[in-house]
């Protein structure tokens, strides 16, 4: 009995001693990354191309977004980070929060590559929450060995510090027994029948080709941290697609969605699921975002509705800072299975003085006066009437020569020299466009059906707007602009 006793206190002794070392290695860590994150804000705080309302870091690289979650009264939502440098590597993840989903403030890493273990990186992954209330950050670990997913879980309510679970890793490649997947990666964590699943990307045949799947485990324990493999949920169907990367699987409007980063443009697709055999089905497929736009993340917020941001791609290079977030977008499924987005609405919190002009007719171009900026929500109805093209210039110059122009001649979008197959749907008589400009991000919606997502490039001085038809005579139906104010909550980002 003295020496069970004595080999436990042991074993409590060193269990202290490794938590210890733990924490110690966690806090020099996050203090470097934090500390070179802060060098470069100061270097980059005036670049008049930086994005003011959407998220992103202070400075350097960031991409996916990661583990969005309302939890305890705010909304926080993590991020692929690189804390030393405007180019990918070193990933950690990032931490925004907000109590609105409108105004943010930037929290402390959250999660760092645990050295020691031999974590190089942390990987994209979901927020989770288990039976007894426990959130969980579940993300695909990568070292010199097989990937792995791991777990983090905080150290109080506040969030601002965490710690590796325990259990890492949580689920491993034993779990598939003769099934070799490559690619392993992106936790998503949804719920069905009171049980809780995860699904992953992946590739069946080494990245040659029409063997990319979504696989899916189901939770054996109420603490997910013990799963089962229970096959392939889902196989892309295009034979030229090698591999999945972010999948999203949850329920809306009474059918299942499934989002896959698989390349770009990132598709999405809508059908049943089989809960006895966990596999999915597709009645529809379509295109989350035709523009700079990849690995979205998703979540539901305390009204039910499905909120999803995406990474925002494509910036210039050694500019001290590298990608942000899409808006958030609330989602719904349309009658013929379709996917539509919107911008949250919450963000009309941002907006300044409405500009606005009744219904007019457009040849050639017109300059809304008034309707100046770099930072603008501008909501358009627009009909060809006679003209073979009709569209609006943004961040146009003082004598009309350069501009950025969103058009529509019936058969197409063309967004910042980006065509978007687009045509009206039964029912629909008018172009309606929801724009926002950024600096140097365009958001684009039309007919809550189509988005493109751009990055642009203008001169500092030149912020007006125009509307323009060439060929005829286009109908306005209606024109409101905003200025948009920033989304920070302090002066310093």
């Amino acid at each position: 009995m003295k020496r069970s006793l004595l080999s436990l206190n042991v074993v409590l002794i060193l269990a202290v001693f490794t938590r210890g070392d733990e924490v110690k290695e966690r806090d020099e860590l996050l203090r470097k990354a934090e500390a070179s994150v802060k060098a470069a804000a100061a270097k980059v705080k005036n670049d008049p191309n930086r994005p003011t309302y959407h998220l992103q870091p202070p400075a350097n690289w960031n991409n996916d977004p990661n583990g969005p979650v309302f939890y305890k009264g705010n909304y926080h939502l993590f991020y692929q980070l690189n804390p030393f440098g405007d180019g990918w590597g070193h990933m950690h993840w990032g931490h925004f929060r907000s109590k609105d989903l409108v105004h943010w403030e930037h929290q402390p890493i959250a999660l760092w590559p645990s050295k020691d273990r031999g974590e190089e990186h942390v990987f994209s992954g979901c927020a989770a929450v288990t039976k007894k209330g426990q959130l969980m950050l579940i993300y695909t670990s990568i070292g010199k060995r097989l990937p792995e997913q791991w777990a983090a879980i905080p150290e109080d309510d506040s969030l601002l510090e965490w710690k590796k679970h325990p259990a890492n890793p949580i689920l491993t490649e034993k779990l598939h027994g003769n099934v070799k997947i490559h690619e392993w990666r992106d936790p998503f964590v949804f719920e069905n029948g009171g049980r809780t699943y995860v699904v992953c990307g992946g590739n069946l045949n080494e990245n040659k080709g029409g063997q990319a799947v979504v696989n899916v485990y189901r939770a054996e324990n109420d603490g997910l941290t013990e799963w089962k493999y229970l096959g392939v949920l889902f196989q892309h169907p295009d034979k030229d697609v090698k591999n999945i990367e972010c999948p999203l699987f949850f329920p809306l409007d009474g059918k299942w969605v499934l989002i896959v980063s698989q390349g770009r443009p990132v598709q999405y697709f809508v059908g049943d699921l089989d809960a006895t055999t966990m596999r999915f089905t597709s009645k529809q497929r379509g295109v989350m975002d035709f523009g700079s736009y990849y690995a979205p993340n998703c979540m539901l917020d305390p009204k039910g509705r499905r909120l999803l941001w995406g990474w925002v791609q494509d910036f210039p290079d050694g500019k001290g800072w590298n990608g942000c977030m899409t808006l958030p977008r609330v989602l719904t499924v349309a009658d013929d299975l379709t996917l539509r987005q919107i911008p949250a609405p919450q963000l009309e919190k941002l907006r300044g003085e409405r500009i606005t002009q009744g219904n007019s007719a457009v040849t050639g171009e017109y300059v809304l006066e008034r309707a100046k900026g770099d930072a603008l929500e501008v909501a358009a109805d627009l009909s060809l009437g006679t003209a073979d093209e009709v569209g609006l210039k943004l961040r146009r110059s003082a004598d009309g020569s350069k501009a950025v122009a969103v058009s529509f001649n019936g058969k197409k979008l063309n967004v910042a020299g980006l065509d978007v197959p687009f045509v009206l749907g039964p029912g629909e008589k008018s172009l309606q466009l929801h724009v926002f400009l950024d600096h140097s991000v365009l958001e684009v919606y039309a007919n809550g059906r189509a988005c493109a997502t751009r990055i642009i490039q203008a001169a500092p001085e030149d912020k007006s707007v125009a509307l323009f038809a060439r060929g005829g005579k286009a109908e306005v139906k209606s024109i409101e602009s905003w200025p948009i104010h920033s989304i920070w909550e302090t002066a310093g980002r």
